[in-house]
């Protein structure tokens, strides 16, 4: 690395982040992003805003990194997705407009990871805790995931009535077909890292504990084919490729759809945001059970609804 890139380097490493930890390996030029959003791991607008701000200096200055990770340093939490708190907030404010920029937001983040190969970079996943929602939707662009075995992840938006608005559909549909993409939005349902591992939406699943030093050799390993790994990345996406306009128009229809939700529906996004921050803090009783609370609770409404009631003369 020349003395200008070096630089840039530490000019990028040294920025002030609040939501995230910025490291560097040199011998790989791996840059890795470690999230740790307070009061919940989620991507609120000051954490995307400062990844934008990361995405932005590679597109400026290519060349300097060649794997870029995303991890968390949030113990059993990798990242619970989109801003439930701000979600209900703007709802109930019917600011529809606020959505809609949140939303593209979001799509910017992903569509960079989706063309990281144009910018030479290689992106990776290290999940070492629970992932849901647009969490879930991050990882699905990146071009290799590892996952550690204790892991739960799924889109639980079906249960408050609203849908993964961030490019779940499309995604899952290029990796694992749109039948594997109907189960997953539409059951709500949580899935092991080994389900999702069969399902093909991640690489490898390691031991807890483990994943740190998977990382690293995996790199390692891919590290001197990294330039034809690029060429490949970059046809592929010419093979199967995912448009951006499409991304757009499913996230203001999902958008509009967050405006028809009602009073019951915001209370369990309340909820849930609720139990990520006990998550958070280090309870053993956090979103993942409160999402089985409320998968039971729903299913004993729907059998109480279905229950033939007795007629009155």
């Amino acid at each position: 690395m020349n003395a200008a890139d070096s630089s840039t380097l530490a000019a990028i490493l040294g920025r002030p982040y609040r939501t995230m930890r910025v490291s560097w390996n040199e011998d790989l030029a791996m840059m890795r992003v470690s999230f740790h959003v307070k009061p919940i791991q989620c991507y609120s607008l000051a954490a995307m805003t400062e990844l934008q701000f990361v995405f932005d200096d590679l597109t400026a200055y290519p060349g300097i990194v060649r794997h870029f990770v995303m991890a968390s340093d949030v113990p059993r939490v990798f990242n619970f997705g989109g801003d439930l708190a701000l979600f209900v907030l703007l709802v109930r404010s019917r600011d529809i407009e606020s959505l809609r920029m949140y939303g593209r937001r979001c799509i910017d983040l992903i569509w960079w990871l989706e063309t990281a190969a144009d910018h030479g970079v290689l992106t990776h996943g290290l999940v070492q805790g629970d992932s849901l929602g647009g969490g879930l939707e991050n990882l699905l662009p990146l071009h290799r995931v590892i996952c550690e075995r204790s892991v739960n992840a799924g889109f639980p938006e079906v249960l408050f009535n609203l849908f993964p608005g961030m490019g779940a559909w499309n995604f899952i549909a290029r990796k694992a077909g749109i039948a594997v993409a109907n189960e997953m939005v539409l059951s709500g349902r949580l899935y092991t890292a080994e389900e999702l591992h069969s399902r093909g939406l991640v690489d490898m699943v390691v031991n807890d504990g483990d994943g740190d030093a998977a990382l690293e050799q995996a790199v390692r390993a891919v590290d001197p084919r990294w330039r034809g790994m690029i060429a490949a990345l970059r046809a592929r996406r010419m093979a199967v490729p995912i448009a951006y306009e499409t991304l757009v128009q499913i996230v203001d229809h999902w958008a509009e759809s967050a405006l028809s939700l009602g009073d019951r529906d915001l209370r369990l996004m309340e909820r849930l945001a609720r139990a990520q921050i006990r998550k958070v803090g280090g309870s053993e009783d956090g979103a993942i059970e409160e999402i089985k609370r409320i998968e039971l609770e729903t299913a004993w409404h729907g059998t109480r609804s279905a229950t033939p009631q007795p007629q009155t003369n």
